[in-house]
């Protein structure tokens, strides 16, 4: 009986086949990994969800949206969501006012005016920013930045939303100046030079030629900024106060979206009562106003978009 032939493979055919399974299994492994983010960003959803259909079902929608009180934990609830949502958009507006000029300037000096050496040593330094722990920034405004202020305005309470603004403003700085530097070195050196060539000075080709050009990169670091500002916590649950109060006044104390759930979350709370399912429904406008500036801010990159 004859013996069935062995089939050989060469050297170079097995690396070739060791190699493929390798790709496979790692594109896997960021298939994978991909999923779980997905996976993660619905669960968190259908949570707020879920917890906020039970919070509806005893609190109308429209009192939800118009009361002017935020009250829960108090005998005489009401649930006007208006006051946390006032104090989250003021202090947001005022940290925006902070981060959005001082960043774009410094985006502007580090990517078309800073020496190599200089941009390698201050933007290391100006990231720094971002690892100080929020709540350092939080002390940081209660006992520094706003006795500073009082000796402007003496009038101004120890709890408020000018120094908390002020802080988170500083804060973003680095997102703001990081993202849209890179924006600008991402421009192509033939629109610098064809700018020079046409007679153009450094400062009117940083003005009117890449910062055009970057405009898209610029817009998406404004609203990370954004995203930033919207969701703060420690700073504004330390230096802003803890008072719901419908008010646009930068220089009152007032609670934002953050500073309640952390003031809630930390509680003693039963699970499933009202005033904990409030936490929920807060985070989901939370969730709403984010998502709000995100698609605007995807509008207009995609609008203002160049390609290179």
């Amino acid at each position: 009986m004859q013996a069935p032939a062995q089939l050989t493979i060469s050297p170079r055919l097995a690396k070739n086949i060791r190699r493929n399974v390798k790709e496979r299994m790692i594109e896997l492994i960021l298939m994978l990994a991909a999923l779980v983010a997905v996976a993660t960003t619905f669960a968190i959803v259908g949570v707020l969800l879920y917890e906020s259909l039970s919070f509806f079902k005893t609190v109308s929608v429209v009192d939800f949206f118009t009361d002017t009180q935020w009250t829960p934990l108090f005998e005489d609830a009401h649930y006007g969501i208006m006051p946390l949502v006032s104090g989250t958009l003021t202090t947001s507006a005022i940290a925006l006012a902070v981060a959005v000029p001082i960043g774009t300037i410094a985006a502007i000096f580090l990517s078309e005016f800073a020496s190599h050496k200089t941009r390698e040593t201050v933007k290391p330094i100006l990231e720094l920013l971002v690892g100080v722990p929020t709540v350092v920034f939080g002390y940081f405004a209660l006992f520094f930045v706003t006795p500073l202020l009082q000796t402007l305005y003496p009038e101004l309470p120890s709890f408020n939303m000018l120094s908390a603004g002020i802080v988170m403003g500083i804060m973003i700085i680095p997102y703001i100046a990081s993202m849209s530097e890179d924006a600008m070195r991402a421009v192509p050196m033939s629109m610098r030079e064809g700018s020079y060539a046409m007679g153009a000075t450094r400062f009117q080709t940083a003005i009117k030629v890449v910062t055009p050009a970057a405009v898209s990169g610029i817009v998406a670091a404004y609203i990370l900024a954004i995203s930033r500002a919207v969701g703060e916590t420690m700073v504004v649950a330390i230096a802003a106060g803890q008072q719901p109060n419908l008010t646009f006044n930068p220089l009152e104390s007032a609670a934002t979206i953050t500073a309640y759930i952390v003031q809630v979350a930390m509680g003693d709370l039963p699970h499933g009562s009202i005033g904990y399912q409030s936490i929920f429904a807060a985070g989901l406008v939370l969730m709403a106003m984010t998502l709000s500036f995100n698609i605007v801010g995807h509008w207009v990159r995609k609008k203002y978009r160049e390609s290179y």
